[in-house]
């Protein structure tokens, strides 16, 4: 394992140097030796620790770390808990540091030592000399470690090395914006008390849910740099947009920043008679006393704050409605069947994606109290809401955020703009007695304003959190560099298309679950499934039509496959949910949208998704915080009832957490124990179950998943027939551990010829066949028709395991065969029982021996065919096969080594005037 980390108390040069040494050592892990400074944590919250992998000290086996680069430092006593890293046998440590030598300082196998400003520059002229590029996002990074320890090139230790530096990261797109940000000047004596000053007199105005601040002060005289005190208060008090008006003398002079799109402070600055650009202006204001100019200020405020239209971002569609006549029984089967609290009544939802006449809307709590009173059978007409407000997809957060929170309204439907041009609607968008045939387009609950209040960093209060606790702040980021960078050129272009084909048929198609997940793992994955807010089917047939490729439907779970023309598969699902009308059953398919379609998936961490269209490819949509449950390797269901629904999703967490090195968390695990334990898969479907099984059985190391199961009391629901002691003990792991490496092995030895049918196995059929292997054939007979396996893979299984173990005796009976023999005794073993074989082999002979039969004899071929043995004179019949059998033992056992010494065995031992021949 190799590891990059700096020293404790991190600073931006030691983080920039840790990025950059990524670069250059793509597979070595991020690891931060202890914590970090308060500028860094604000900067990592932007969730830089989950696009470049960091991973905690505590998730790291020390033990196993075989290289340790380390940046920004030389001190050993510098890198906390990792120190220990150091004491293992052969390690490599790799140093990179601008730091002149100091007494303690380690010694590397490779040293990049030099006498810069700091050890960006460093990096910089390594990752030049190997003719790297940088994207934006890392040119910015490691700008930030590059001023920090110069002093923005002020210092005495700065070199032309760092200047050079910097020019390079510029020419990369570094943006100087968020440099200003993070990197701060210490405060000279006299500007303490002015930055003071500024602080007392702040006033903070709200205009358009955008909270501004705006600051007045008066001094005597002109004042040096003042701009360095409006960027220190924004820091400190972690603004949004500050603007500083400052009479100095007999002038009066306009100082702005912002770091959000909604407040452009170049306009307002243009306005006011000077200029500047969207992050950072001024102006120098002429004509007007402080309060005129702070009232042109608020007025250009009004005027241009513009924050951007959220309803119709944040809602979900289509929307579940009920119309007024049914019943409240029937209300509350449809809150249960969609996992839903509330539900807007309609005049009409025969089409179900543009619902009209709002009614109303019931919650789930007044449909409880109503059964409870016996109305169940009242239509729900009787009791509904019907004094509430709707808005326009082009509402804004405040228009939002005053009807949930202020008018306490739980969930806000959302219309269309232009319905009904007479339809009247006050400044709030309530609807008025006429306006009730509007139609709805989506719904926003309070959740889904509360995950857009915490999406936004500066409504969360970071102090209350260790840095290593913090949770994304951002539930939709844009990871589109991290794609480029983890992608081959051919799957970005491929899914740019796939973007660029539901834009013109005016649909949404996102890449969801294992790919997103991984992605952000970093680990390699080309399983693409697609889901389409839209027709899948349709667009998977113009997606098949645009590749030239071939499509295959499934028009009532409305999927498709996509295969191209190299391969490679695409599936292709319409954005539905699933609901399940007892526990256990199949669900129940609708379509539906992304969100709800990602609810309805098995675990936090594969309910991800990435957009694809062209105006928001690479934006992650993380509804359930996932990306902190991919942090903290941590496997979570989605909701309470997941395991009664499907028990099968038990066997997937168990094979996750292994694969991935996951943790299933308490809670789900109580979840998973519960259903255990009330027996929910006595009612499974055997086919789905087996299913499940045959991918742990077939990942690269199943024993740990097995161990895992039968920590559930699993195994009496696999496998009835088992005796106890034929459970997991000593001699089943020493089975299972010795089919891992007979697998493995296998793997290796064809890893040149997988696509050759020789080479093929089906490895979950070896270790299925391995646990079985101290039972008899009837138990396994049972399994198969327990859990309704394919007859082929029933006939396969048995006849396997039958040849198998009566060679194993034989065998063990046997060990100095010669190679003719320990090929007709294993010539008619598939690849599925030569491993079984080696694997319950009880002594090395026998691994040794169909070792040495899959490797070099199976392949052997006899030197004469039945065309020679024609031209030899003899007359075609039975005994050719036996004639050509005798020549190929021959052969193995090394009696013949050429087809002329063939020849003249068969004549030897079969003369073409014998009676027989």
């Amino acid at each position: 394992m190799e590891i990059i980390t700096t020293h404790i108390n991190a600073d931006f040069d030691g983080l920039a140097s840790m990025v950059a040494a990524k670069k250059l050592y793509p597979k070595a892990t991020l690891v931060f030796a202890g914590s970090t400074g308060r500028p860094l944590r604000d900067f990592l919250s932007q969730d830089i620790r989950n696009l470049y992998g960091f991973k905690k000290i505590k998730h790291i086996d020390l033990a196993s770390v075989t290289r340790l680069i380390v940046v920004d430092t030389r001190q050993a006593k510098r890198l906390g808990p990792l120190e220990e890293c150091l004491e293992n046998q052969g390690v490599e440590i790799h140093l990179y540091d601008h730091h002149p030598d100091a007494p303690g300082d380690m010694e590397g196998d490779v040293e990049h030592i030099q006498a810069v400003g700091s050890t960006t520059a460093i990096f910089v002229a390594l990752l030049r000399a190997q003719g790297m590029t940088l994207f934006p996002d890392e040119a910015t990074l490691l700008s930030l470690g590059l001023h920090e320890d110069t002093g923005s090139f002020l210092y005495a230790t700065t070199t032309p090395a760092d200047l050079q530096a910097a020019a390079w990261l510029l020419e990369q797109g570094a943006d100087l914006d968020v440099v200003n940000q993070f990197i701060t000047k210490d405060l000279s004596a006299e500007q303490i008390p002015l930055l003071s000053l500024l602080l007392e007199n702040a006033m903070t105005y709200t205009v358009h849910s955008v909270s501004i601040t705006v600051s007045r002060l008066t001094l005597p005289a002109y004042v040096d740099d003042f701009a360095v005190l409006v960027r220190r208060m924004m820091i400190m008090e972690n603004l949004d947009a500050l603007f500083s008006l400052v009479c100095m003398g007999e002038r009066l002079y306009l100082i702005c920043r912002s770091r959000i799109p909604e407040v452009n402070v170049g306009i307002i600055a243009r306005e006011m008679g000077g200029g500047g650009h969207a992050a950072a202006s001024s102006a120098t204001i002429r004509d007007k006393t402080l309060f005129e100019a702070e009232e042109e200020l608020l007025y250009l405020l009004h005027r241009h704050v513009k924050p951007r239209a959220m309803a119709g971002e944040l809602m979900s569609s289509p929307v579940i409605t009920a119309t007024p006549e049914i019943t409240h029984n029937q209300a509350n089967d449809l809150l249960a069947r969609y996992n839903i609290n509330v539900l807007p009544v309609v005049r009409d939802n025969t089409d179900r994606k543009n619902p009209t006449g709002l009614l109303g809307i019931i919650s789930r709590r007044d449909i409880t109290k109503a059964i409870a009173h016996k109305l169940g059978d009242m239509p729900i007409s009787e009791y509904m809401t019907t004094d509430l407000a709707v808005l326009p997809e082009s509402a804004t957060q405040a228009d939002i955020q005053e009807l949930i929170i202020e008018n306490r309204q739980r969930l806000l439907p959302i219309v269309r703009d232009n319905i009904r041009e007479d339809i009247p609607k006050n400044a709030q968008g309530e609807k008025s007695e006429q306006g009730t045939c509007a139609v709805i387009c989506g719904v926003i609950t309070r959740t889904d304003l509360l995950n857009l209040l915490l999406n936004d960093p500066g409504h969360l209060p970071r102090d209350l959190f260790h840095e290593d606790e913090h949770p994304s702040s951002e539930r939709t980021r844009n990871i589109s560099s991290l794609m480029t960078d983890t992608l081959s050129r051919d799957i970005i272009f491929l899914l740019r298309e796939i973007g660029e084909i539901a834009q013109d048929l005016c649909m949404q198609a996102y890449t969801v679950g294992g790919f997103a997940r991984d992605l952000l793992l970093q680990t390699k994955n080309l399983d693409i499934d697609i889901v389409v807010e839209g027709d899948g089917v349709l667009f998977a047939k113009e997606l098949a039509a645009r590749k030239q490729a071939t499509v295959r439907t499934h028009e009532k779970f409305v999927t498709a496959t996509v295969m191209l023309a190299d391969g490679m598969r695409i599936d292709v699902a319409t954005a539905r949910l699933e609901y399940y009308a007892f526990p256990a059953a199949m669900p129940t398919v609708e379509n539906s949208s992304l969100k709800q379609d990602l609810f309805r998936r098995d675990f936090t961490i594969n309910a991800l998704a990435i957009h694809l269209n062209p105006e928001r490819f690479g934006t992650l949509v993380d509804f359930f915080n996932s990306q902190n449950d991919l942090k903290e390797r941590r496997i979570r269901v989605l909701h309470n009832l997941s395991f009664v629904e499907d028990p099968t999703r038990i066997f997937r967490a168990v094979r996750f957490e292994q694969r991935l090195d996951f943790k299933i968390s308490r809670h789900s695990e109580k979840l998973m124990r519960n259903a255990v334990r009330m027996h929910m898969y006595e009612k499974f479907s055997g086919p789905r179950f087996f299913s499940e099984l045959k991918l742990i059985l077939g990942e690269d190391h199943p024993l740990a998943s097995l161990r895992r199961l039968d920590s559930f009391s699993l195994f009496p629901v696999l496998w009835p027939d088992l005796r106890p002691n034929l459970k997991i003990d000593r001699r089943f792991v020493h089975i299972l551990t010795q089919t891992e490496k007979t697998i493995s092995w296998f793997k290796l030895l064809f890893l040149e010829d997988a696509g050759e049918q020789s080479t093929r196995c089906k490895t979950w059929m070896v270790c299925l066949l391995a646990v079985f292997s101290r039972s008899r054939e009837q138990e396994l007979r049972n399994f198969c028709q327990r859990f309704e396996l394919p007859p082929k893979h029933r006939r396969q299984l048995l006849l396997q395991k039958r040849k198998a173990d009566h060679i194993a005796l034989h065998m063990l009976r046997r060990p100095t065969a010669q190679h003719a023999e320990i090929y007709w005794l294993l010539d008619s073993l598939e690849n599925e029982g030569l491993l079984y074989l080696m694997s319950i082999a009880r002594k090395k002979h026998i691994r040794q021996q169909v070792s040495h039969y899959v490797s070099h004899l199976r392949g052997v071929q006899p030197f004469l065919s039945g065309q020679d043995l024609m031209e030899l004179g003899y007359t075609p019949g039975a005994s050719f096969r036996m004639m050509i059998n005798y020549t190929l033992s021959a052969r193995l056992n090394g009696e013949i080594s050429s087809k002329e010494e063939a020849i003249s065995l068969i004549q030897q031992k079969y003369p073409v005037d014998s009676p027989s021949f």
